[in-house]
């Protein structure tokens, strides 16, 4: 079976997204796709991003792209360097278990008070989220399977109905979405969150708070499995 696209196309301009009602400003496009490139790894992690050449990626003026910048920088994804300009953050696996660690904390504390909470509409966006990521996985668009992924955890964040474990819990995503690259690369593992998301709907379905926190913990810990045999 083929491995879904995990070498993505840098950004150009034709490549941003059309959504329904009002175009998005400049600056949330130049945002938006240049983080679409860092978090699919098609800019390197180390590799100096010249502005220059952004603008004429992806069509857009210096401000959009400089404000762009500055925002993925407080994300963690590039670091403005004097005098040297802006380079991608470098990717450590002591990150990425260090992220783990604090995603367990958390997500299990999030799935436990969600499966108190949850009301049913929240359920079938949480399972419709999953067919949409299940048809993803399916045309093997790394992009969309990635994205739909932190969808899925964000819309569990959401039934928790606990609007600070949410801010937090959306921070540790986008820190961890350039590992999730790596790891969503695989196909074995994809088939792994598939059944995950299944076990994880399941027990908030039924507001299991002890097998939702199990089923979150498992997601999170087969992730990390995935990623430590990429080394």
């Amino acid at each position: 079976m083929d491995r879904p696209r995990s070498k993505p196309r840098r950004p150009r301009a034709a490549a941003s997204a059309r959504r329904e009602g009002a175009a998005p400003s400049q600056n949330e496009q130049a945002y938006q796709l240049l983080k679409d490139a860092l978090t699919t790894l098609a800019y390197k992690p180390g590799e100096y991003l010249n502005t220059a050449s952004l603008m004429d990626e992806l069509a857009l003026g210096r401000t959009p792209i400089n404000h762009a910048l500055h925002r993925l920088a407080n994300e963690g994804l590039v670091q403005i360097i004097p005098r040297k300009g802006v380079m991608v953050s470098p990717l450590s696996i002591n990150d990425a278990l260090e992220l783990i660690q604090v995603r367990l904390a958390n997500e299990v504390l999030c799935a436990r008070l969600a499966a108190g909470r949850i009301t049913a509409a929240e359920v079938e966006r949480l399972a419709a989220v999953a067919r949409e990521f299940d048809a993803a996985v399916a045309r093997r668009h790394l992009t969309e399977v990635m994205n739909l992924d932190r969808d899925f955890h964000e819309q569990v964040a959401a039934a928790a109905h606990n609007r600070m474990l949410a801010e937090i819990l959306k921070v540790l995503h986008a820190r961890s979405q350039r590992f999730w690259a790596i790891s969503l690369a695989d196909e074995r593992h994809l088939a792994e969150v598939q059944a995950e998301h299944a076990a994880i709907i399941g027990a908030l379905g039924r507001n299991d708070a002890e097998a939702a926190a199990a089923a979150v913990q498992e997601h999170v810990l087969s992730f990390q499995r995935a990623l430590l045999q990429t080394r």
